[in-house]
């Protein structure tokens, strides 16, 4: 009876700790190394393009935990890059985002997915953060222009 009241405590007591969490999902150590930092597509031609929509909204970035990994359209993710990811916006929509706290603003692309959220309408890539001077603050009120929508 001794022996079996041990046992059970020492279970119960294991059985506390904390497991090993497994995932589906391979989480690579080191990047893939980005050789072309480029877009793929050439957006430049796209800056004098008449709006095609306006909205505003709440913008975030996102940088190491996904640099080298593939976007949804399957790229790879280059952090420094001028790209975006949007819930519902078509892969390769062309658009200038526009900071309007600083009234800095960046022409991207939309290469990924990100996943609905109730504040944020739009998840940039590092280097459009930097360049819209929001890097310090992480999110930033920000207005879309649709330049052109993609496939």
């Amino acid at each position: 009876m001794r022996l079996f009241l041990i046992l059970t405590i020492i279970l119960f007591i294991s059985s506390c700790a904390s497991a090993v969490k497994f995932t589906n999902q391979k989480k690579s150590e080191t990047p893939i190394e980005i050789e072309n930092p480029e877009p793929v597509v050439d957006i430049s031609e796209f800056s004098n393009y008449a709006v095609i929509e306006s909205i505003t909204g709440i913008a975030s970035y996102y940088a190491h935990d996904f640099h080298g990994r593939l976007t949804y359209n399957e790229e790879v993710y280059d952090m420094y890059g001028l790209t975006a990811a949007h819930p519902t916006y078509p892969m390769h929509t062309v658009l200038r985002v526009t900071n309007l706290t600083n009234n800095k603003s960046a022409l991207i692309r939309i290469n990924d997915r990100m996943p609905q959220h109730p504040y944020r309408i739009i998840d940039l890539s590092y280097g459009t953060a930097v360049q819209l001077g929001m890097v310090t603050d992480g999110l930033a009120d920000v207005r879309l222009d649709i330049l052109k929508w993609g496939e």
